[in-house]
């Protein structure tokens, strides 16, 4: 760094020109082939010891930051020039960041569990193995967790490229006063496991979401067996291991953590299934300028009310993300309409089109803001 320079660079700056530094000793130091097997053992140990203090480093940075800069994960994924995949790089800096969070304090997670699930792999996704990641079993005590306090954050499935919209979530957010403050777009692969020969399965079993993903494969490649709805995908693969002629449609870090064969694998009928996870919490995150902010409307029952409420984006330039309606519980014949939002709630556009929404609207509710996700892997 040039003088005067070092206070004007962020923490992430100044660890990601000290990364490039050691990199640079690193590769000239290491241009000539080693003579063996020990030279290299020893070169990787040296590696080691200075990762160690610079990730020690990176942590005393954290202690010294806010909370939401203790957590900032620096995307080095398209600097990143090999062997190590993308996904391994993003790996390695997700459980970075949640180690450094950890110091600050236990962070608690409530998902929909059980383990193994795909609302568990979006919780690792999101805040790393470092955090304390409790399954419950619905979708309304996730949220129960973060309305009492027992949780900060929770993970609940919102919507799924092939079958829509999770009304439970929709429902529990119409009620609650939790924020939706992220989201974790998940690409949903599903695998076939067992322990017997694929002509051998009789029995296929997962939770009914997981099997009208691959209702075409599965007629095509086992005709002959019958479909069996459980609660989690979990629950299939212990079945699977259990019973004879069984398998089981769920993640392949299922297969790995119940010791099932592969019988074959990514068999959803749409290679781009993804399903999205809302992450809520007491507070919607902060402005990043690139953002969406979902919101809660119910319109007067009378011609052109919702075309009313839709022009008001068209006005202000607004672009909808998502949008859904679903019945009012108790009420038949009328709707709540989901809609999402490019823009943060504190963006002068989205603040002018929810003040002119509040005369056009019997019930407006904003139910968070945050940012906007790329799709990570299962």
């Amino acid at each position: 760094l040039r003088q005067g320079e070092s206070d004007a660079i962020l923490p992430g700056d100044r660890l990601r020109l000290m990364a490039k530094k050691k990199t640079t000793s690193a590769t000239s130091e290491t241009a000539q082939p080693p003579a063996g097997k020990g030279k290299i053992v020893k070169q990787m140990a040296v590696i080691d010891g200075e990762l160690l203090s610079l990730l020690n480093r990176r942590a005393e940075f954290a202690q010294q930051s806010d909370s939401n800069l203790a957590a900032v994960q620096i995307d080095l994924a398209t600097e990143n020039s090999g062997p190590l995949s993308e996904r391994a790089v993003q790996n390695i800096f997700r459980e970075i960041a949640s180690g450094c969070r950890e110091l600050e304090k236990s962070l608690r997670v409530a998902y929909l569990g059980p383990e193994y699930t795909y609302s568990h792999l979006a919780a690792i996704h999101r805040f790393g193995q470092s955090a304390e990641l409790v399954a419950v079993g619905t979708i309304a005590a996730v949220f129960e967790q973060v309305e009492s306090g027992h949780a900060e954050f929770g993970i609940v499935p919102i919507e799924n490229s092939t079958d829509g919209r999770i009304s439970d979530t929709l429902v529990r957010l119409a009620k609650s006063p939790s924020k939706i403050c992220g989201e974790v777009p998940l690409r949903i692969h599903h695998y076939l496991l067992g322990r017997c020969k694929l002509n051998g399965v009789r029995k296929v079993y997962s939770k009914p979401q997981a099997l009208s993903q691959c209702r075409n494969w599965l007629a095509k490649h086992l005709p002959q067996a019958t479909l069996h709805e459980l609660a989690s995908t979990t629950e299939a693969a212990v079945r699977a291991g259990k019973e004879e002629g069984a398998a089981a449609v769920a993640s392949r870090q299922a297969a790995a953590n119940y010791e099932l064969d592969v019988l074959a694998a990514e068999i959803e009928d749409d290679p781009h299934n993804r399903t999205r996870f809302a992450v809520i919490g007491r507070e919607p995150a902060a402005a990043t300028g690139d953002d969406k902010t979902p919101i809660l409307i119910e319109v007067d029952h009378r011609p052109g009310a919702l075309a009313d409420v839709l022009n008001v984006f068209k006005r202000k330039s607004l672009n909808m993300t998502w949008i859904e309606s679903f019945p009012i519980p108790g009420a038949p014949g009328r709707y709540l309409f989901f809609v999402e939002l490019q823009g943060h709630q504190s963006d002068l556009r989205v603040r002018r089109a929810i003040s002119l929404l509040e005369n056009k609207t019997q019930r407006l509710e904003i139910l968070g803001s945050y940012p906007r996700a790329e799709p990570v892997g299962a």
